[in-house]
């Protein structure tokens, strides 16, 4: 389930960024699953996605920003599931890296 938090946030982030012509290198992102027991059945309680979006030295960062939370939004399987998905993201800029290019 973990592991498809995560494709799915990858996947949507990268959709979106492409249909918005962000330029971007890297993108890391980790899901943390919180298990709990309520009315006698282990569930997923939450999940934590921690994200660090790696993009070149001319990029807004703010409007990267943006469209990570979109992405948050607008994946499948986290809409689909009744437990929260929150969203922690860091963006880091690479001042070595050519601005002109998508990923």
């Amino acid at each position: 389930m973990i592991a498809a938090v995560a494709d799915c946030f990858v996947l949507t982030f990268r959709a979106i960024a492409s249909a918005s012509k962000l330029p971007w290198l890297t993108l890391t992102c980790a899901v943390a699953g919180h298990l709990d027991r309520q009315d006698g059945v282990t569930q997923f309680t939450a999940f934590d996605i921690v994200v660090v979006l790696e993009v070149p030295q001319d990029t807004n960062e703010g409007r990267a920003l943006r469209l990570l939370e979109k992405a948050e939004k607008n994946c499948l399987i986290t809409n689909s599931l009744l437990a929260p998905a929150k969203l922690q993201a860091s963006i880091t800029i690479n001042h070595d890296a050519d601005s002109g290019q998508t990923s």
